[in-house]
């Protein structure tokens, strides 16, 4: 085991006690072993924070930054990148399941290229009707976005890479996150993953899945509420914040790119689980608002 660690992953968990352990388990299981992670229990009411504590007090790699109480997600990530002193930051959710080869095709890119920011492919993890879970087929836009393998591409060369927005297929050098934290709220990642882009000087794209995206079967996962309007309103005002930076930080097409997925992809998404009139005309007037706003 190498003792200089090349990439420090940050793992937040809120309640997940019954998925941290396979989620710390397949960062141990990563054929790279040059990371280290912060684990931050942000203020778990379950057994996550035991969870954490027993792998941290068997694998030297994990490190404890909990909060005492309950702060979000992007508080929880940005307690982990003060924490960060390793050439590269990647995220995984205490609830979802890095595959062996993450970290060595992250980071591995990275080496090679010299490239700011390298993303992968992921797929969801969703429950089966017999019990466990299984992993669906990549979604066309996650395809989009990582295939095929790019090496030091511009924004403005690949602007489909826009609608890869988690924070968790990705690696990328820590100087990206000089004066970038996570903003507070719901749908964190949006506006983050639009500024990483708009900031790296090259990007790599790998196509190989390198995490799974569970969907909880209890539904208690917060794209599995959407039909809530004080959800929807966050989600709408999440797409618009990321096409907000788009437009001040990075080139005209990457607007148009990420416009044009919100308005294939995700106007009809939601559209279709919303429940009452109020809603669909929120998304509607948003979708409105993005259509006359495309650049030339």
């Amino acid at each position: 085991m190498t003792s200089d660690p090349l990439i420090t992953v940050i793992v937040p968990g809120w309640d997940v006690a019954l998925y941290a352990a396979e989620a710390l388990a397949s960062l141990q299981a990563q054929t790279l072993d040059a990371w280290r992670a912060v684990l931050v229990d942000d203020g778990s009411t379950d057994e996550t924070g035991a969870v954490f504590a027993r792998f941290a007090g068997r694998d030297e790699r994990f490190r404890l930054a909990p909060h005492p109480s309950r702060r979000g997600l992007g508080a929880a990530r940005n307690t982990g990148l003060e924490l960060v002193d390793t050439p590269y930051v990647g995220f995984l959710d205490a609830d979802d399941v890095m595959l062996p080869r993450a970290l060595e095709l992250l980071v591995g890119s990275l080496e090679r290229s010299g490239s700011d920011v390298a993303v992968g492919a992921y797929a969801r993890l969703r429950p089966q009707p017999g019990g466990g879970y299984a992993p669906s087929p990549v979604q066309p836009w996650v395809v989009a976005s990582t295939s095929p393998a790019r090496t030091g591409v511009t924004l403005a060369e690949h602007p489909e890479v826009t609608g890869n927005i988690v924070a968790w297929s990705k690696a990328s050098r820590a100087e990206l996150w000089e004066g970038l934290r996570f903003p507070q709220g719901l749908y964190e990642d949006q506006a983050v993953t639009q500024a990483m882009y708009a900031r790296a000087r090259a990007i790599d794209t790998i196509p190989e899945p390198v995490v799974h995206w569970r969907v909880r079967a209890e539904g208690t996962s917060i794209t599995q509420h959407e039909a809530d309007p004080d959800v929807l309103a966050a989600a709408l005002d999440a797409l618009r914040d990321g096409v907000d930076v788009l437009r001040r930080e990075g080139p005209e097409a990457a607007v148009r790119a990420r416009i044009g997925q919100i308005l294939r992809m995700d106007v009809p998404r939601l559209t279709a689980m919303s429940q009452d009139d109020a809603s669909r005309a929120l998304i509607r007037d948003f979708a409105a608002e993005l259509s006359e706003s495309l650049p030339g």
